[in-house]
């Protein structure tokens, strides 16, 4: 298992992007960067925490979700053809 020892809010420009199937891939914006630690072997790693919750190594992450890596642009430059962002389309549905 793993935990979250620390966090610092992410620049915007940061996504994770994650595999749901052959040819379908979503790129969630960052919010946070967070040092995790296993608790197995005390290693530590950062790992960035996306708008949905989700990051590198959680047993809580969409299910078929696997992760490929993160993408930074440049504020300016637009969004990654994939982006999605679960907190912007959660308030946009009501």
């Amino acid at each position: 298992m793993n935990t979250i020892v620390d966090i610092v809010p992410a620049p915007p420009g940061w996504f994770a992007r994650w595999r749901f199937g052959p040819d379908i891939t979503r790129s969630y914006p960052i919010t946070v960067w967070a040092m995790v630690e296993d608790d197995a072997t005390g290693r530590h790693q950062v790992v960035g925490v996306d708008a949905g919750g989700q990051w590198p190594g959680s047993t809580e992450n969409e299910a078929g979700a696997d992760f490929l890596r993160y993408i930074f642009q440049p504020v300016g430059a637009d969004a990654p053809d994939d982006a999605f962002n679960p907190v912007q389309s959660a308030s946009h549905a009501s």
